[in-house]
């Protein structure tokens, strides 16, 4: 036998397969090209506005021209890239280039007109050309949500966009005074509150830089050089291809803001690995799809959501990143502990130290990927830089990586750029259609009677209101983006989270947190279904695994909303004992979830086992309830009741342990 044979080959991620979906058109050649060409102009608009350049002769547009423009570009690049039907996967039909002409058409003029549109207000008497003109984007903008978002945006979309030219006829609790549709059109299209609202400029401004940041991350081998740093780190530990998912997942989850996109990228790899050494098919697709899911509010980008709250609350994007740190260490600690406690029960160990890559070769070939995101950092939160700091970041990450052996030709190039024109195109369909939502309760002044009327129909009673917005937000995520459900309930539902006297950053990080929950909860759960499609197992099974990993995310916003402490709200004492005191109770859940308890070991089965795991449970949640904030817990009463309970399962399965103690087959 050879020596090659005997030598285990190492575990080695040198590339990460590109997601296959059937929501893009595989484009031909000429129309890539057109691609290419629109993504390079919307990144040359986007530099030239926001490093104020000028186009180097001093020429400086208005922000609406700006907006008028990019947002042409967009659109043109929905209709190249979604297909209407079935009809066209391929090609792109006359229909669509139809559509883009009367994009470039309508979209010049009001470029052109930018001065007068603002002068002479439009928003609210335009000429007759105009209004016409309004009428058609509304139609056309209304097309693009549907095909970037799907169905269930465009029927919302519909709704609250036309709203305003029937809310006289609705019930007195959600009346307003109705409006001709002309107006509302006008109002739409030409104000800077509804299609050019919050989303769009939040996109244009800020967003735009950290998604090609994103994908030149990508695409320069940052997915395998985390993947690898994660194996490097976890892969020798117990249940350790499990654990490498929640990190490598995480970060590429960070990087993409999308759970399924991240799921279809990261589980061909992960989930294999899981299921080689014991982990079922269900659970391995459970803790893909959880790490995935969790990437979307992992700091240091979040994907546009994070971005647009920052808008609404009026301050930096880094304050939102520093609050998102505790909440997502929270959830990740807590499905490492749960994976740890399943492979300590069924005794799953980890992957041979032989076969692992080695750390120092790891950080050589990609140190320059440490350095890039500490840039990064350094110029969000020192130099407060948030809009040109991702495209700083981006060029020092393209130059270095010229120098590497990941260095792109042109081919890998262009991939990079039809994908970042994929992804901008997605973004600003959805992006553009929510901002209707906001027009059609702007022009009626109705979201602050209906943030009255929910606070009058929960009693007054702030968990109640809670329990409502979990729902709402749970609901509203089944069918749309996390970012879109978000957007439409920090207008309606917020309001009222605040007015109950709510902190509001923690009322807006709840309402996001129970909107992405649905990725992970059946029935629809797509972030699971998309694990299960890889791990080739039942999607209903692998979402109620998932809804387990990840349970804790279900306790923990309720948690930072009655004490803002866990959002690093509080003073350094109380920020310290609230963060202790959780990430202890989020062991104690974790292990009674799955049954292990650290020092104790097997949990046991039968009903003295449940009832164990439940006197855990209840002791975990107590000690991770946070002392002070809205209800005033004062956190030695918390701290000895928790206690008493976990004493008290200790003490019960000393005395079952005898009779509940079953050996537990490994490859279970």
């Amino acid at each position: 036998m050879s020596e090659a044979t005997n030598q285990k080959e190492e575990i080695r991620v040198e590339s990460i397969p590109e997601p296959v979906t059937l929501r893009y058109r595989e484009l031909p050649p000429v129309w890539r090209k057109m691609m290419a060409a629109m993504t390079a102009v919307s990144i040359v608009l986007a530099i030239n506005q926001i490093f104020n350049l000028g186009f180097f002769v001093g020429y400086v547009m208005l922000d609406s021209r700006y907006m008028y423009l990019i947002t042409g570009v967009m659109l043109c690049m929905v209709f190249i890239t979604f297909p209407a039907n079935r009809h066209s996967p391929d090609h792109v039909p006359w229909y669509d280039i139809a559509i883009m002409v009367v994009i470039v058409l309508i979209f010049s003029y009001f470029a052109f007109y930018a001065e007068r549109i603002v002068l002479e207000a439009w928003e609210y008497t335009a000429p007759p050309v105009g209004v016409w003109l309004a009428l058609l984007t509304w139609v056309i903008v209304l097309e693009a949500g549907r095909r970037a978002g799907g169905w269930p945006v465009f029927a919302i979309v519909l709704l609250f966009s036309l709203y305003p030219t029937f809310a006289a006829s609705l019930p007195s609790v959600i009346a307003a005074l109705s409006i001709p549709v002309q107006d509302v059109a006008i109002f739409h299209v030409l104000g800077e509150e509804s299609l050019f609202g919050i989303p769009m400029q939040v996109f244009a401004q800020l967003v735009f830089g950290f998604l090609i940041f994103g994908i030149s991350l990508q695409y320069t081998g940052g997915g395998p050089f985390f993947i690898n740093l994660a194996f490097a780190l976890l892969g020798h530990l117990r249940g350790g291809p499990a654990k490498v998912s929640i990190f490598s997942s995480g970060l590429m989850g960070s990087m993409s803001g999308g759970p399924i996109s991240n799921v279809l990228t990261t589980g061909p790899l992960s989930i294999p690995a899981m299921r080689r050494i014991g982990f079922s098919k269900e659970y391995a697709a459970g803790v893909e799809a959880c790490a995935s899911t969790g990437g979307v509010f992992m700091p240091p980008i979040m994907g546009a959501t994070a971005f647009v709250m920052a808008s609404f609350l009026n301050i930096s994007y880094v304050s939102v990143a520093i609050a998102a740190i505790v909440p997502s260490v929270l959830y990740f600690f807590g499905l490492y502990m749960q994976i740890d406690a399943y492979a300590a029960r069924r005794k799953l160990s980890g992957l041979p130290r032989e076969e692992l890559p080695k750390l120092s070769s790891v950080f050589k070939d990609g140190w320059y990927f440490i350095v890039v995101f500490i840039t990064l950092i350094w110029m969000l939160v020192y130099l407060q830089r948030e809009a040109v700091a991702p495209f700083y970041a981006t060029a020092l990450l393209l130059v270095i990586n010229q120098f590497t052996k990941h260095k792109l030709d042109l081919d890998r190039f262009m991939q990079l750029v039809a994908t970042m024109g994929k992804l901008l195109a997605e973004l600003a369909g959805i992006l553009a259609a929510i901002g209707l939502i906001i027009g059609g309760l702007a022009v009626t002044g109705i979201a602050g009677t209906i943030a009255n009327d929910l606070v009058y129909l929960a009693g007054e009673n702030v968990v109640i209101l809670l329990i409502m917005g979990a729902l709402t937000s749970f609901i509203l995520g089944i069918g749309m983006t996390v970012t879109a459900a978000y957007i439409f309930l920090a207008i309606v539902l917020v309001p009222a989270l605040t007015n109950s006297g709510l902190d509001p950053l923690a009322s807006h990080m709840f309402v996001m947190y129970w909107g992405m929950l649905s990725f992970i909860t059946p029935p629809v759960a797509l972030a699971a279904f998309a694990a299960a499609s890889v791990a080739h197992v039942s999607p209903m099974r692998a979402g109620i695994e998932a809804m387990r990993l990840g349970a804790i995310i279900y306790v923990v916003p309720f948690f930072f909303v009655f004490n803002p402490a866990l959002l690093l709200q509080g003073s350094a004492m109380e920020n310290i004992q609230a963060i202790s005191t959780a990430l202890i109770g989020v062991a104690l859940v974790s292990a009674a979830i799955q049954g292990y308890l650290i020092g104790i070991g097997d949990l046991g089965k039968g009903a003295g086992a449940i009832l164990i795991r439940m006197l855990v449970a209840v002791s975990g949640l107590t000690l991770a309830l946070p002392a002070g904030g809205l209800f005033g817990f004062n956190q030695i009463v918390l701290l000895a009741i928790a206690i008493v309970f976990l004493v008290a399962a200790v003490l019960l399965h000393i005395v079952l342990k005898p009779s509940d103690e079953t050996p537990v087959n490994p490859a279970a």
